[in-house]
């Protein structure tokens, strides 16, 4: 177990901050938000005997790798005192002010209803972030941060309690993170869960890909020598490397295309990085007059973007020996956006987040709502319904979303089961 020196992780933190902030940082802020979270978990430890407030630290970290504003990392750093200390809302915002303490608030699960079952619990606790994400996406951004900590240490909790958790970052939060183009958080979402949930699987899946490394870098550096050259030749200069697959979507194509690992060929992946959209293009001819296209594998998401956004050119060829394999052209801005996108979210003045129904851009705000009426959908089958006449059937009747009510001036309106 790490040794923890909470003034160096501060210290820390700030530098993170200042190497990709553009906008003042209030230090102060900060540090007191460090040390009053400190002082309120002092005495908590998590299952796996660390001090509790290791867990706010490294929910921050996760934030400045998503570079983040500092409020965002304030919110991480005191996203459980109320949940878990004695500390409350109306402390929160005296101390740190509405901003802070409704992100905190958006992240805080309800706890002083009772429900019929855990199932209506966790749905109602969706529902009440998802609407504080519709607020301000920052609450969503964090509650990710503090789900991915958690998935790397979720080997001290109980075996049930484990697989339930990593269901749901399967079903929820990894779904949630690719129609918000957040690549990089979905895949070590998915990769973690499947880790827990189907632990031999994973593990045979991982031996296979370390066996066959040495001959699959060896096929793609022959594959990429006639690409590079041609690119010289042409005088444009590009990044070319091997793609990484992550094991969880691996593992689904192998599940859904009924194949074994050999026969999954999109292993065999390139990704081309230029700087403008239109040497995409220019790439890709010179990738399909060096090898055979396979038509059918063919898609502009460039012309096309995918509902999260993402913009790429994806083909696949048939390489030497008669194997395919999958090539990415995109752009710097486009490879940037594909695995954290943020900091495209986010307004671009300090310490404000922008909201879905005023100044993000329409593609975004539709994404949103399709995201929230899916997901609550998702939770609402999945969950078993209150029994009827119960207080806590009532309570919730009322609350349930419905997807088709997810709207541009109402993002999430409550309505009864029919």
């Amino acid at each position: 177990m790490a040794t923890y020196d909470f003034d160096k992780e501060l210290a820390r933190i700030v530098r993170r901050l200042h190497r990709y902030s553009k906008h003042p940082i209030n230090h102060e802020l900060l540090a007191q938000a460090f040390h009053f979270s400190e002082e309120a978990h002092r005495n908590q430890l998590r299952k796996s005997g660390e001090p509790y407030f290791v867990h706010c630290v490294e929910v921050a970290k996760i934030l400045c790798e998503l570079r983040m504003d500092y409020v965002t990392i304030v919110g991480g750093l005191l996203h459980d005192v109320v949940e878990d200390t004695g500390v409350t809302i109306a402390e929160v915002q005296e101390k740190f002010g509405e901003e802070i303490a409704g992100l905190v608030d958006g992240v805080t699960k309800i706890s002083e209803l009772k429900f019929d079952s855990v199932e209506v619990r966790q749905a109602e606790n969706f529902r009440k972030m998802l609407l504080s994400m519709v607020k301000d996406i920052r609450v969503i951004l964090i509650k990710f941060a503090d789900r991915l900590h958690n998935m790397r240490t979720i080997e001290y909790l109980p075996e049930k309690k484990q697989r339930r958790i990593a269901l749901e970052t399967r079903e929820i939060y990894g779904p949630l993170a690719h129609r918000l183009g957040i690549g990089k958080v979905r895949w070590e979402l998915e990769d973690l869960a499947f880790k827990t949930l189907a632990p031999q699987a994973y593990w045979n899946l991982v031996n296979k890909i370390a066996e066959k490394r040495e001959e699959r870098e060896a096929y793609l550096r022959r594959f990429t020598e006639p690409v590079r050259a041609a690119l010289r030749d042409a005088g444009l200069p590009a990044k070319i490397t091997g793609r990484p697959k992550h094991l969880y979507s691996i593992f689904q194509k192998m599940l859904s295309r009924d194949k074994s690992f050999e026969e999954i060929f999109d292993l065999l992946a390139v990704r081309i990085v230029v700087k403008r959209t239109e040497d995409c293009y220019f790439v890709l001819g010179i990738v399909h007059n060096l090898f055979t296209p396979v038509a059918e594998r063919f898609k502009d998401y460039i012309a096309t973007p995918k509902s999260n956004l993402y913009q790429s050119l994806h083909t696949t060829v048939v390489g030497a020996g008669g194997k395919m394999v999958e090539v990415q052209i995109r752009t710097a801005g486009a490879t940037r956006k594909a695995s954290r996108k943020p900091t495209s979210l986010t307004s671009s003045l300090p310490g404000c987040a922008r909201c879905w129904s005023g100044s993000t851009t329409p593609t975004i705000r539709r994404s949103s709502w399709r995201t929230c009426g899916s997901i609550c959908f998702k939770m609402r089958c999945s969950c078993s319904r209150p029994r009827a006449g119960s207080t806590s059937c009532r309570w919730a009747a009322r609350r349930w979303i419905s997807p088709l009510q997810c709207t541009p001036t109402s993002a999430c309106i409550a309505s009864a089961p029919k």
